[in-house]
């Protein structure tokens, strides 16, 4: 197992839930949504300091359900110190630095940096990244990872950005192993559908 291996975390999970930039209350409140659906997997971006409170209580909800959580916008080793010291699972970048990734193997936690050519994804892999982030998926599109699958076939994808109950589907056909939803959660009308993907084997 690699440094960044997200297979023991992702296990079978199809979908990843991110909450942005809310109060610790209602991102408790809807990490709990979230697992009572059948989604795992939750991130918490802390691209502002409050939101490491955030983080923090997500964590401490999914100490009492066995449920872990990662920390996105991870953009410098400072902000995977906050992270770890917060008891998150793993980060997430938007972009691909390898110094915050080996800061996160310095913590023991696995890093999902984001990449959106192939030039960074050889780079990542050729740093021992097998799990990418695919960011703005929406914009790349379902045909840019059936692309990649041809010269890059080790790599595992997530794919963030613009993903909703409408495309998800759509983007785990394509070979994606996680998609990763917003404010989809907080849709009704998303709800089940969502947590009829989360649930499908793949």
């Amino acid at each position: 197992m690699t440094a960044h291996d997200f297979a023991p975390l992702f296990g079978t999970a199809r979908v990843m839930v991110i909450l942005r930039d809310l109060p610790p209350t209602e991102t408790v409140r809807l990490a709990e949504r979230a697992w009572n659906l059948g989604i795992d997997v939750v991130e918490v971006p802390i691209r502002t300091p409050d939101a490491t409170l955030s983080l923090r209580a997500a964590v401490e909800a999914g100490k009492d359900r066995g449920r872990r959580v990662g920390a996105g916008t991870v953009r410098t080793p400072a902000q995977v110190r906050q992270a770890a010291s917060a008891g998150a699972a793993f980060t997430v970048a938007p972009g691909l630095d390898l110094a915050v990734a080996d800061a996160a193997v310095s913590y023991g936690i696995p890093h999902l940096p984001g990449v959106a050519t192939p030039t960074e994804a050889q780079l990542a892999l050729d740093h021992g990244l097998i799990w990418l982030k695919a960011f703005p998926a929406a914009s790349l599109g379902t045909q840019w990872f059936k692309a990649m699958a041809g010269p890059l076939p080790e790599l595992r994808f997530v794919a963030t950005g613009g993903i909703d109950a409408g495309n998800a589907a759509d983007f785990l056909a394509a070979g994606v192993r996680v998609v990763a939803v917003g404010s989809a959660l907080s849709d009704p009308r998303q709800i089940d559908r969502l947590a009829e993907l989360a649930t499908t084997p793949a």
